[in-house]
């Protein structure tokens, strides 16, 4: 009843799936691990919600590239104006590759993560600082026959 049996995927659909009338201006690229820890890699288009360009097992570049080209035409990878992914190389590779006019935006997720992780730098870079200063202070009082007594601030941190 479902025509399975003559669906066109059948023979590659455990490697991959392509669906061409789902390209669009706007795609996302990213790779997603399912269950038994495999990885797929995920083409979305981004103006129709939940509307999967193709999905591919692996995130081998090469792997990809060779089914895109195949299952695309030049038309439709001319068309794409935008692909949102992450920092990966081969994500990169595959979307220099194939797309001739795109723009790469790097998703907001890794956007944001990159400037927490230079704020926490930051922020370990001055802690440090401030303990070798407090350290200093210290042995300079201890040379001099003084007790240290470190600045209280108001919140009664030192």
């Amino acid at each position: 009843m479902s025509d399975y049996n003559d669906w066109s995927q059948k023979e590659h659909a455990e490697d991959f799936l392509v669906f061409p009338k789902n390209i669009g201006y706007y795609l996302s690229l990213d790779e997603t691990a399912m269950s038994n820890g495999e990885l797929y890699t995920i083409f979305s288009n981004k103006a129709k919600k939940g509307s999967i360009v193709g999905i591919f097992k692996g995130t081998q570049a090469d792997d990809i590239i060779k089914i895109i080209k195949e299952k695309l035409s030049d038309e439709q990878l001319r068309m794409v104006k935008e692909v949102i992914l992450d920092k990966a190389n081969s994500m990169n590779l595959i979307t220099t590759k194939y797309f001739p006019k795109h723009t790469t935006v790097i998703d907001r997720f890794h956007v944001q993560k990159l400037a927490c992780d230079a704020v926490q730098q930051k922020r370990i870079n001055y802690r440090w600082e401030a303990i070798d200063q407090d350290n200093q202070a210290y042995k300079q009082a201890k040379e001099e026959g003084r007790e240290y007594k470190p600045d209280i601030f108001e919140n009664g941190d030192t």
